[in-house]
């Protein structure tokens, strides 16, 4: 049995711009509270869904990793979210800080199986780099101001429900990542050259050019 305290590697430890750095794990989304925002809550469908089946035909992955480098706080962090055939909550709980509304301070539940998606990706692609966050989860109030500066913003974006995120990785020519995503077919893949990212979500199926 793993153990799962131990997996979160020290790159998270660098979240110092933050103030989090001296913060035990448990609760770390209580002591964001304190220092720059407010907990939003979620359904509890969307921090425990069911555990997504794996094709028999292919091989079966003891553990599922994420890895991340967040552009405007700094802070990174490379860690195993699943393990023994479940989710690992503290570890969750460490996502979710990550992809924090860096505007707002306001922490939600990341949906796991978009960590799901960002494992499949690195998988893929072969990337020996984190995955460059453009963005991450967006409080209501921040993605009214986005569509304010831009058509392209959704009105209902699935940022809003800890679904989506913005990425690219430094190692990855874009289109490439692109191609990647979309060969996944699992749900909404928009390619953004001139902004240079990608975005992806766990929505129904779909793509676009921004």
């Amino acid at each position: 049995m793993l153990e799962r305290r131990s997996l979160l590697r020290a790159g998270f430890g660098v979240a110092v711009g933050a103030g989090l750095s001296a913060a035990p794990l448990i609760g770390v989304a209580q002591t964001l509270t304190s220092v720059q925002g407010t907990v939003s809550t979620a359904p509890r469908s969307l921090t425990s869904p069911p555990t997504p089946s794996i094709a028999s035909s292919g091989p079966i992955a003891s553990t599922r990793s994420v890895s991340l480098s967040n552009l405007h706080t700094g802070e990174q962090m490379e860690a195993v979210y699943w393990a023994d055939g479940d989710y690992i909550p503290d570890v969750l709980d460490a996502v979710n800080v990550q992809l924090r509304d860096f505007r707002t301070g306001d922490v939600y539940p990341i949906h796991p199986q978009l960590l799901d998606l960002l494992d499949s990706l690195n998988s893929l692609t072969g990337t020996r780099s984190k995955f460059q966050v453009i963005s991450g989860y967006r409080s209501a109030a921040t993605n009214a101001l986005l569509r304010e500066r831009s058509e392209e913003v959704a009105k209902h974006s699935f940022h809003m429900s800890g679904m989506a995120i913005d990425i690219r990785l430094p190692d990855v020519d874009l289109s490439r990542l692109h191609a990647a995503a979309l060969s996944l077919g699992r749900g909404g893949v928009g390619y953004y050259p001139y902004s240079n990212f990608v975005h992806v979500d766990v929505g129904p199926v779909r793509t676009w050019y921004g």
